[in-house]
């Protein structure tokens, strides 16, 4: 097989193990922002604009400065939901980013889903 055609399988923590093709995991995010969007429809339109590639001048320094901030969660208006929030965004232009990013939100709307059934339940 040629060196062209050869897969190398690296396995880092916290990303799959297996290869994904770039498109594969620009969709997968593409999804979880969609369904993300559908558990908070106010977001939504803030969501689709920032993910236009004209906005990327924008969106890479906010998203740096969103990261930056979630570690000042002691301050008031600060806190740490701006770091996965930030790193949401980073990951639309980082491709390293996309799949332990992906999975994170994979994990976490589960991990909301449970609990919402659980308050269910109780309730």
């Amino acid at each position: 097989m040629p060196i062209e055609q050869q897969r190398v399988h690296v396995h880092l923590p916290g990303m799959p193990v297996r290869s994904r093709s770039k498109d594969h995991m620009v969709r997968r995010l593409d999804r979880q922002f969609e369904a993300l969007g559908r558990l908070a429809p106010p977001a939504r339109w803030a969501v689709t604009g920032l993910r236009r590639r004209r906005v990327a001048v924008f969106r890479i320094p906010l998203a740096l400065t969103l990261i930056a901030g979630g570690f000042l969660a002691i301050l008031p208006v600060f806190g740490l939901w701006m770091i996965p929030v930030g790193l949401m965004l980073l990951a639309v232009d980082v491709p390293l980013l996309r799949p332990t990013v992906t999975t994170f939100i994979i994990r976490a709307r589960r991990r909301a889903e449970l609990w919402r059934r659980r308050l269910r339940r109780r309730g």
